[in-house]
């Protein structure tokens, strides 16, 4: 039998943050949709100890226009979800993913709706 050697590079910190798969489903679901009204072109995703972030962009040079944060340290105080704009001002901080994305969702039936 071989040795197993582990790869080089940064490992996986202990308490890191993510979505679980509904969480990431959901985000996702509205990325897409807002993708084909044309208005979203990228994404990113960053995970951290203390938090978890979706980021959506216009265009992939400019800062992104919403920022969906997941910060589980929060769940007892304002709701561990947060949704930002470009600017980080925090518009809609909440308990559900449901009630976060809503101000999103509105504006994606004024954009299909034009």
């Amino acid at each position: 039998m071989g040795t197993v050697t582990p790869f080089p590079g940064p490992r996986r910190q202990d308490g890191q943050v993510g979505f679980e798969r509904a969480e990431l489903m959901r985000i996702l679901d509205l990325y897409g949709r807002m993708v084909a009204a044309g208005h979203w072109r990228d994404y990113a995703m960053d995970f951290g100890r203390e938090a978890a972030s979706f980021s959506a962009f216009r265009r992939t040079a400019e800062r992104p226009e919403f920022r969906i944060e997941k910060r589980p340290a929060l769940r007892n105080r304002q709701g561990m979800w947060s949704l930002l704009n470009e600017a980080g001002m925090v518009l809609k901080r909440g308990q559900e993913l449901g009630a976060v994305l809503a101000p999103v969702e509105r504006r994606l039936v004024k954009l299909v709706g034009e």
